[in-house]
C-alpha cells in the first residue's frame, strides 16, 4: 500500500491530535478535584512539605511522603495518571504529627500535587514533577 504525501499529512496530523487532546481532560480532571477539596478558595505555598524523588526508574512505586504541621487534611493528586486522585488523609486533634508516606503508582513523568486544608480553614499547595523511567499504569 503506497500513501501520497497528502494522506500521510493527514494520518500524521490525526495522530498528534489524538495525542494531545486527552490531557486537557486530565488537567480539568486535577483543576476540578482541587475545587472540590477547597470550595474554590485562594491556596498558599507556605507551610506544606512534599517530598517526591526527582527520578524514578520505576513507575509501580514511587515512594510519596507529605508533610504539613497543623493540618486536619491533606489530598494527593497525580496529574498525569487516568485517575488522578491519590488519597486524602485526615488528622483527629490527637494526632502526634501532620504527615504520611506512601508508595503510589505514575503512569509517566508527571506533577505529583498535595493540598493540605490547614486548621485555621486556609488552603495551601505543593507539587512536584517526578520523571518516571519505566511507566506505572500499563505503559
Amino acid at each position: 500500500m503506497t500513501m501520497t504525501r497528502r494522506e500521510t499529512l493527514f494520518v500524521g496530523l490525526g495522530a498528534m491530535a489524538a495525542v494531545a487532546l486527552p490531557m486537557p481532560a486530565v488537567a480539568s480532571g486535577v483543576d476540578d478535584a482541587i475545587a472540590a477539596f477547597t470550595g474554590g478558595a485562594d491556596l498558599g505555598d507556605a507551610g506544606i512539605i512534599l517530598t517526591t524523588p526527582e527520578i524514578a526508574e520505576n513507575g509501580n512505586t514511587v515512594p510519596i511522603e507529605v508533610s504539613a504541621p497543623g493540618a486536619v487534611s491533606i489530598m494527593l493528586l497525580a496529574a498525569g495518571n487516568p485517575n488522578p486522585d491519590v488519597g486524602t488523609f485526615h488528622f483527629g486533634p490527637l494526632a502526634a504529627s501532620q504527615s504520611a508516606s506512601t508508595r503510589i503508582r505514575l503512569a509517566g513523568t508527571q506533577d505529583v500535587v498535595a493540598i493540605a486544608k490547614m486548621a485555621d480553614g486556609s488552603f495551601v499547595r505543593a507539587s512536584n514533577e517526578v520523571k518516571v523511567t519505566i511507566g506505572g499504569c500499563g505503559g
